[in-house]
């Protein structure tokens, strides 16, 4: 009914008294504002204002259309302002998805960051399977996501475009009274006979896993599908079987079990930042922080800790093998910054001697 210029024009015309004050203004002619009043008010119905000798005065009905146009206008301000500021990465919301293991450490220890350089961009932080959050960023429900080739390759999604974070080393836990727990590294080929929990993927594609263990010349006995962490190390615990553990969640496995590394057979899966054709600035920021938290650039909170029997320490890689294996290796003092990636491991004793 009324485009917003018209409206601009008649809270003009409000604001100088005349429409001739009001076309000095706005840098019209006289005639021309009356003419587009005219229209307005064939727009909508009737008159808007009275004529006066010396200017003009709203009607009942001016007054009425005249709220609603200061209301529409001030919106539409707010929301130039807003949109200006998302396009320069300083306001807005910024939907940031990520699977689980990479919400203990990363994505927190990176939004952490964001939000010192960004306190005016909202987060809204969604947790998900890789392809899932892969699915979402397509179909434009996500602005970001952390996403992992984790148990079965890395997902893919109609313009999506993903960037390589880290590589991250996959331990293996273990009840504590297991005959393996104090062995050192442990040989893949050792867990021949064990139970793995793992939330496999639908329809049996092969994963990491079950890829590793064809090299080293078996197959898994058994595949007890456990999705949540919680529930693997509970089935840990009980003794029901063993697990991969990455090295992002590893200072979260309970003290109580016991955290190897698999020697030459080590495992290790990658962890990408994934984001849209076009993205936001303010996605593109996270996905400097997140990179710069994934070189080791910002502290991020992995506990670096061994496979331990009764809190002894095993399972320390040596340099050779961190430089083979294109890693780097933590210090072994907990009290120094831990960065993501990084796959050398020392021994939880203090938590277990506190018990």
């Amino acid at each position: 009914m009324c485009d917003i210029d018209a409206l601009r024009l008649l809270v003009a015309v409000v604001r100088t008294g005349s429409f001739t004050k009001a076309a000095v203004q706005l840098n019209y002619t006289q005639p021309a504002v009356s003419r587009r009043i005219a229209l307005l008010e064939q727009q909508t119905g009737g008159p808007l204002f009275d004529r006066l000798p010396r200017g003009v005065r709203l009607n009942p009905a001016g007054h009425e259309l005249h709220r609603h146009a200061v209301d529409v206008l001030e919106r539409l301000s707010r929301a130039q302002q807003e949109l200006a500021a998302i396009h320069a990465g300083r306001g807005g919301i910024l939907r940031v998805g990520a699977f689980s293991t990479a919400n203990i450490s990363l994505v927190p220890a990176a939004l952490r960051a964001f939000r010192q350089a960004r306190p005016e961009v909202e987060i809204v932080a969604i947790e998900g399977r890789s392809g899932t959050l892969m699915q979402r960023l397509a179909d434009g429900a996500l602005d970001l996501a952390v996403v992992s080739d984790y148990p079965s390759g890395l997902p893919s999604a109609a313009g999506v475009t993903t960037t390589r974070l880290l590589a991250d080393e996959l331990f293996v836990v273990l009840q504590r009274e297991h005959p393996l727990a104090g062995a050192g590294v442990i040989d893949l080929r050792d867990l021949r006979d064990e139970a793995w929990l793992q939330d496999a993927p639908a329809g049996g594609s092969p994963t990491l896993l079950t890829d590793a263990c064809a090299q080293a010349g078996f197959e898994p006995r058994k595949i007890i599908k456990i999705a949540e962490w919680t529930g693997k190390f509970g089935y840990v615990a009980a003794g029901l079987g063993v697990a991969l553990v990455p090295s992002l969640a590893a200072w979260a496995v309970p003290a109580e079990l016991a955290l190897c590394r698999l020697g030459n057979l080590a495992l290790r899966r990658t962890v990408h930042v994934a984001l849209p054709a076009d993205p936001l600035p303010a996605a593109l920021t996270l996905r400097d922080l997140l990179q710069e938290a994934g070189g080791g650039g910002l502290p991020v909170r992995v506990l670096d800790r061994g496979c331990r029997d009764r809190g002894t320490v095993c399972g320390q890689a040596s340099p050779e093998a961190d430089r083979q294996s294109g890693q780097r290796s933590l210090p072994s003092q907990l009290s120094q910054p831990k960065s993501i990636g990084d796959s050398a491991v020392a021994s939880n004793s203090a938590r277990t001697a506190a018990r």
